[in-house]
Formats: C-alpha cells, sequence, structure tokens
C-alpha cells in the first residue's frame, strides 16, 4: 500500500479522545480539564487464541470486544504491519480474507484456502487512546510430501558393491524420514538387523542378495498423512547351486526323483542332461521336469518313471544367467528290489462229541457220581472265530529267514499234517484237564 494512502488510513482510524483528559468548554468560554472515567473504555473479553491450520484449509481469527461504544475495530498483519480491516470495511486487497462482526462485539478475520505465506501474528486493535490491541497467531502447517527429483528410484547393483538410496521430504514442520522393508523383514545395516533405519539416507556396504527387496521411504510431521514412496533394490550374482542328495538309489520298475536348488538374479535358465550331455525334454511318459520359484531362488525336480538298466548312471542339473553359470551332478545307482515270502497256514478240524470213561475223575477226585468224559466243544461254541484255512500272509524280504528242520524229523509226514496233529492234540489235554478239576 503507498504510503500516502497508508497516512489516510491512519488518520482515518485516529482516537476520538486525545490523551488521558478532556476538554470541556463551558458557556463563558472557560475551559475545565476533567479526568475521563476510563470505565468507559472498550475492552477485550478475551485473548485473541493462536490458531492453527492445515495448507489450504480455512481459518478464522476472533477478536471479542466489550463496550465499544462508538469506537472502532480493525484487523493488521503484524509482520508486514499491513491493515487488512477497519472496522466494517475490508482494506486489504487480498480476496482470500474478508470480515464479519456480531452484536458489534465480536469481530472475526477469515481467510480462504490459507497459504504458507500467511503464517504469523495478527493484531486486533481499537482506536482508542492509547490504543488497546490483542495479538494472535496464525500457524499454516503442511504435511510432508516427498520430493521425487531428490529422492531415489529403483535400483540394480551388483553384489558386494555399495549402494546408497536417498529419501528427500518436505513440509512444515520439518518431516521425519524413516526407511523400512515392504516385507517386514529386517534390515542387515552396520553389522546388526535393524527393523528401522532413521534419516534421509539409507547407506549400505556390500550389499549382498539377503538386501533383494522393496525398500519404503516414509515421511511423517505429525500432519496427516505420512507419506511412503517405494524403492525396490536388485542384486545381480551369478547362479549357486546345492544338491540335498548327490547320491540317489532305484531298483528296476521304480519310479525316482531327483532335486537340484538354486539362486541366481537375473532369473537363471535351469535344465537337466543326462550324463552324455543330452538334455532331457519333460512331458514324455519317461521324464517329468518341475521347476518352482520363490524370488531369486529356484527348486528343481526331475522324476524318472519306471527305472529300467539304461537309467542308471549320471544326471546334471545347470543354471545359467548373464553372468555366469553352474552345474551339479546327481548319480543314480541300481539297488536290490525287495522279496517277499508266502506262507500258507492251515487250522485242523477237531473229533467230534462222543462219551467215554477216564479214571481222571478218580484222580481229581471229582468223578464219583459221573464218571464220564465229553468230547472238547466246538469252536463255535467255544466262542472262538473261525479262519480261512486257504489265508495266506506275506512276510517283507527282511523278516526272518523259515525254519530249516533235519531230514526224517517228522517220520514222513508233511509238516503241515504233523502241526495239525500236534495242534489238535494240544486242544484235546487242555479240555481233559479242565474237565479233571471241576
Amino acid at each position: 500500500m503507498p504510503s500516502a494512502l497508508l497516512v489516510l488510513v491512519v488518520l482515518a482510524f485516529s482516537p476520538l479522545v486525545h490523551g488521558r483528559h478532556a476538554r470541556n468548554t463551558e458557556s463563558n468560554g472557560i475551559s475545565v480539564l476533567g479526568e475521563f472515567n476510563h470505565e468507559a473504555f472498550p475492552r477485550f473479553a478475551e485473548p485473541i487464541p493462536n490458531v492453527t491450520v492445515t495448507v489450504g484449509r480455512d481459518a478464522l481469527l476472533a477478536c471479542v470486544v466489550d463496550n465499544l461504544r462508538a469506537f472502532k475495530v480493525a484487523w493488521v498483519r503484524v509482520d508486514t504491519q499491513t491493515i487488512l480491516s477497519i472496522h466494517h470495511n475490508v482494506i486489504t486487497q487480498n480476496p482470500r480474507i474478508s470480515l464479519s462482526y456480531n452484536d458489534h462485539r465480536s469481530w472475526f478475520l477469515h481467510i480462504r484456502n490459507v497459504q504458507e505465506s500467511d503464517r504469523g501474528w495478527y493484531m486486533c486493535q481499537v482506536n482508542t487512546d492509547p490504543m488497546r490491541s490483542r495479538q494472535g497467531y496464525l500457524q499454516v502447517v503442511v504435511p510432508p510430501s516427498i520430493v521425487d527429483r531428490e529422492t531415489s528410484s529403483d535400483m540394480v547393483v551388483l553384489e558386494s558393491t555399495n549402494v546408497s538410496l536417498t529419501c528427500k521430504a518436505t513440509g512444515y514442520p520439518e518431516p521425519y524420514v524413516m526407511w523400512r522393508r515392504e516385507d517386514g523383514e529386517d534390515i542387515r545395516y552396520n553389522g546388526e538387523n535393524v527393523n528401522v533405519v532413521d534419516g534421509e539416507v539409507l547407506f549400505i556396504t556390500k550389499v549382498s542378495r539377503l538386501h533383494m527387496a522393496v525398500y519404503l521411504c516414509i515421511a511423517s510431521n505429525g500432519v496427516p498423512p505420512s507419506i511412503s514412496k517405494r524403492v525396490q533394490l536388485k542384486v545381480q550374482f551369478p547362479p549357486m547351486l546345492s544338491i540335498p542328495n548327490q547320491l540317489e538309489g532305484a531298483y528296476i520298475g521304480q519310479d525316482v526323483t531327483l532335486e537340484c536348488r538354486t539362486e541366481a538374479f537375473p532369473t537363471s535358465i535351469n535344465y537337466w542332461t543326462t550324463e552324455r550331455g543330452d538334455m532331457i525334454i519333460s512331458g514324455s511318459d519317461k521324464y517329468e521336469a518341475v521347476s518352482m520359484d520363490n524370488g531369486y531362488k529356484k527348486y528343481m525336480m526331475l522324476k524318472i518313471r519306471r527305472v529300467n538298466k539304461s537309467d542308471f548312471g549320471s544326471y546334471k542339473c545347470v543354471a545359467k544367467n548373464s553372468l555366469g553359470e553352474t552345474d551339479g551332478v546327481i548319480k543314480l545307482e541300481e539297488i536290490p528290489a525287495p522279496t517277499t515270502l508266502k506262507t500258507t497256514t492251515q487250522f485242523p478240524s477237531l473229533p467230534t462229541k462222543k462219551k467215554g470213561k477216564t479214571r481222571a475223575g478218580d484222580r481229581f477226585g471229582r468223578g464219583e457220581a459221573n464218571n464220564r468224559v465229553d468230547s472238547p466243544p466246538d469252536f463255535d461254541d467255544a466262542g472262538m472265530p473261525e479262519y480261512d484255512d486257504d489265508g495266506e500272509f506275506t512276510l517283507s524280504s527282511n523278516g526272518s529267514p523259515p525254519i530249516q528242520e533235519p531230514p526224517g524229523a517228522f517220520s514222513g509226514a508233511t509238516r503241515t499234517e504233523n502241526f495239525n496233529w500236534c495242534i489238535g492234540g494240544v486242544l484235546a489235554m487242555t479240555w481233559i484237564f479242565s474237565k479233571g478239576l471241576r
């Protein structure tokens, strides 16, 4: 505002009462100085509260004056000494500023779409002499934002080199910046495993494949919302290979599986070969090759169906990428097939029931009244289960060997027949003995 115009505005806002005394002129022309009543002066009913508002929103500053009477209220920007309004009139040319009032007591300064430049002290003053005023502070806060041109983007580095990830953020108050992994895993940093690294720069020495991940740069300053940016770190290294079992065994006709694990980035090309160097094609009736990826790790499996003599030998799993190649050998050897032994068990038929006499009753003191021996009960009567005479039982090859009897041990009878007679005799003697005890 030009200085001349400012002077005119100040003159228009000059106090209605000059000094502590008022001059009253009597009808006789004699001036009488009388003491002014200070209680008649306007007074501020409450202080102007400080206001905090997020950039882009609206702000409201309130000034409450009691006993204003004919005095006037003005709003002034303190740091620039700009008069914003006088009483009912807006003076500033800023279209975002407006004024409202209520009951000649409350005076409100409105600022729409607040900008950072609006931050500062604002004064509400009354044109008394001396001037009376109150001040309130408008705090403008800005949520954090990330400066893309000064922040790292996705990176690809070689293993064992040093890498630096940078994240630049702005906002008010100044944002706090930290780094963490998107998957929640710890970061290997300065020899320790940490979950969060504070600061704008994440510097990793001798980066390894374990550092390969998506990293989050997170900026916050207490003004919502916080903001983050994803930075993917890729670490290149030649293929590495491990074999769980370098020697596998199988018998003729068996299905066998060979396993191999590799790590590489960029992703490697993996395949199987025979010991003659022929590449094995999956999908045939003979071979089935399966590969499963998990990040930079890969699991290889080769299934060989119905192994025959020509399948025994060495197999090679191979992994290649732009940085190198590696392979591993698995040897498949023949093992004896398991053998089985079949045996047949027969149970004897028991004699029919008949009556007879015996001296067993006299021997045991139980045969005075009834010197009669009953035949053994049938299996069904005794509650014993029935067996299938043709039932077979198979023994594995590592079971106990069959018992070899010397020649003529059973006087020319077959082993099964002698076994059946022995079982029948034992059952008969057991039944006789139990009857005698009665």
